[in-house]
């Protein structure tokens, strides 16, 4: 019986130890990496949606924030994130028979530069883009266009986040 207990000790242990490297987001970051910053993401579509640029540049350091133990720095991170959001475009999807629109998407699409300190191999530059559809019939505005913006920004940082840590 001592030997049993013992032997699921070790297990136990072995198990727990085992899974101190492994992050259930997926990221790889290296032990010596401990900052990230993200610049003011600029708002260069040609339809500019007010204060589009502060929203995404908050959401993506909070994914960040949420999903690593780094530090947010504003000048000399190890990790580095800047772009701009370069369209955001209402168009519609589909037409009723009487030649209105049945469904309309927004499209939000962001350019982003990532430069990694500790490992230059890693830099990249890409653009990213998603949609929401909502119902043509609907304007987008209050909180139709808050859960929009939100939706669009959620897939958005966590495509950015695979890219750049979880290289998926």
């Amino acid at each position: 019986m001592k030997l049993y207990k013992i032997t699921l000790l070790v297990l136990i242990s072995l198990t727990i130890l085992g899974c101190g490297a492994y992050s259930f987001t997926g990221a790889s970051i290296p032990s010596s990496t401990k900052s990230f910053q993200v610049n003011y993401f600029k708002n260069n579509a040609v339809f500019v949606e007010p204060g589009l640029d502060r929203q995404f540049t908050l959401a993506l350091q909070d994914l960040l924030l949420n999903q690593t133990n780094l530090e947010l720095v504003n000048s000399g991170g190890d990790l580095v994130y800047e772009g701009e959001i370069v369209d955001y475009r209402i168009s519609p999807t589909t037409a009723t028979a009487d030649n209105t629109a049945a469904q309309n998407k927004l499209t939000i699409t962001v350019n982003v530069r990532f430069f990694n300190r500790k490992n230059e191999e890693d830099d990249m530059e890409q653009r990213y883009s998603f949609f929401y559809d909502y119902a043509g019939d609907v304007n987008l505005v209050g909180g139709e266009k808050i859960t929009a913006i939100e939706t669009i920004f959620e897939r958005l940082t966590q495509d950015i986040f695979n890219a750049t840590l979880a290289k998926w």
